[in-house]
């Protein structure tokens, strides 16, 4: 990209490539954490709704896998005359809201599970090729800053949403009534159409008319294939955001239990609550500043940083026992997960080919999503060790995630990147 075009990129453009993610994180979020969990209360036996509700969350987790690469290669190779990516965008919002209408709307597990699952297949479809706005369009030297607005958007998507999903969830589970949900899906729902018009008419994309036609069958095929060879940069990157991410999807999966069972307080639930939202709020406070940083000393050192802040957080909550202590750890969580979303996303879009970024950074939900899912395996361990000793689970878990975090941060050292014009280089 010229320096011209460097120049004319301006805070409302960041936003425009981003403002899809307020409603797609907000769906992504409140409907798979929320909404779900309530909906099958009354459709399973009570003393099982965790193994049903564990199976369809990790079998979305695994189309989410499988959808978000084929969905980014086919845009890659997509001709379209107003763009590769807002096609796939409006489609599969469209789609997204019916599904997710559909999953409330059943009376039956079975059913929660097919619109959940498609629900899955229709967002995924979109957020192929929403991640592909930044490489497509942001100069080398601001995808950084770019990375952080992004994860500022989607971050301020869950804030904003959460809350009014939850009370209206909270109505459900006191009044009764299955409009509740109907409503609390259909805000979602609203929130991610107006997402979608507002990227559809305001990002302007080039018509991919300078590359070689590719036909879509083989788009598909070559959905999953990494030349190791000539990628084993990215290799290195996947494994090394694997074990990170997994690291942090541990905590927040069993930060609940952790909370009652070994904190002991009498309401865990708003503890639990809490801590995650002071997380979110430090995390939405770094992520901009973080990004931009990391556009003048590069990714590796921050996102070391990142992973050494996130070890002594977790040292600290495994002997907070008072509020206070509990938020402080939760705070110092959300400003290294706040680092390492910003500054590790834009090593993603450094190490991606520009002409298939959209199958690249579908790519990386092998980690984002295989990673949440390994995370939710671990739950047989903790109880396992917790029924030799009460809290040795929990302990365990601990430990286990420092050492995920030392070999994403020994791992992220393999990757090898040029460095890329700074913003004042630029211009």
């Amino acid at each position: 990209m010229t320096g011209s075009m460097a120049r004319t990129f301006h805070l409302t453009d960041y936003i425009k490539i981003s403002v899809y993610g307020f409603g797609l994180s907000a769906l992504a979020s409140s409907f798979s954490s929320i909404i779900l969990p309530v909906k099958i209360l009354g459709l399973v036996p009570e003393a099982h709704k965790n193994t049903y509700l564990g199976s369809l969350t990790s079998f979305g987790l695994l189309l989410a896998l499988l959808v978000q690469p084929i969905a980014g290669a086919i845009s890659d190779n997509s001709r379209w005359r107003w763009g590769r990516r807002r096609p796939y965008i409006l489609l599969g919002t469209l789609f997204a809201v019916i599904f997710s209408l559909m999953s409330v709307l059943s009376s039956s597990y079975l059913s929660v599970f097919i619109g959940a699952s498609l629900l899955q297949i229709a967002s995924n479809t979109a957020q192929g090729p929403y991640q592909a706005f930044i490489p497509d369009l942001v100069p080398d030297g601001r995808r950084g800053t770019a990375s952080g607005v992004k994860n500022v958007v989607e971050l301020l998507g869950i804030l904003v949403c959460s809350r009014l999903v939850g009370y209206l969830v909270d109505c459900r589970l006191i009044k009764g009534g299955n409009a509740w949900l109907v409503a609390a899906a259909g805000f979602l729902g609203a929130v991610l159409l107006v997402a979608m018009l507002v990227t559809v008419i305001a990002v302007k994309e080039q018509p991919a008319t300078h590359l070689p036609p590719v036909s879509p069958l083989k788009g598909l095929l070559s959905a999953f294939k990494i030349d190791i060879r000539r990628r084993s940069n990215f290799v290195y990157f996947l494994l090394s955001r694997l074990f990170m991410v997994v690291a942090a999807g541990s905590i927040q999966a069993f930060m609940f239990y952790f909370v009652r069972d070994v904190v002991g307080v009498p309401n865990p639930a708003r503890f639990a609550t809490d801590i995650l939202v002071a997380a979110a709020v430090c995390a939405v406070v770094v992520v901009l500043p973080a990004g931009r940083l990391s556009d003048r000393v590069g990714r590796k050192v921050l996102i070391a940083l990142s992973g050494f802040g996130g070890i002594v957080a977790l040292l600290l909550l495994r002997v907070a026992r008072s509020y206070g202590s509990l938020l402080f750890s939760g705070a110092l969580a959300g400003l290294s997960v706040g680092t390492f979303m910003s500054t590790n996303w834009a090593l993603a879009i450094d190490l991606v080919p520009r002409e298939e970024a959209a199958r690249y950074l579908g790519l990386t939900n092998i980690a984002t999503a295989g990673g949440a899912a390994l995370a939710r395996l671990q739950g047989p361990a903790i109880d396992f060790l917790n029924a030799r000793r009460p809290g040795f689970g929990y302990s365990a878990l601990f430990i286990v995630c420092m050492v995920y975090i030392l070999m994403g941060i020994g791992l992220v050292f393999g990757v090898r990147t040029q460095k890329a014009k700074t913003s004042q280089q630029l211009q």
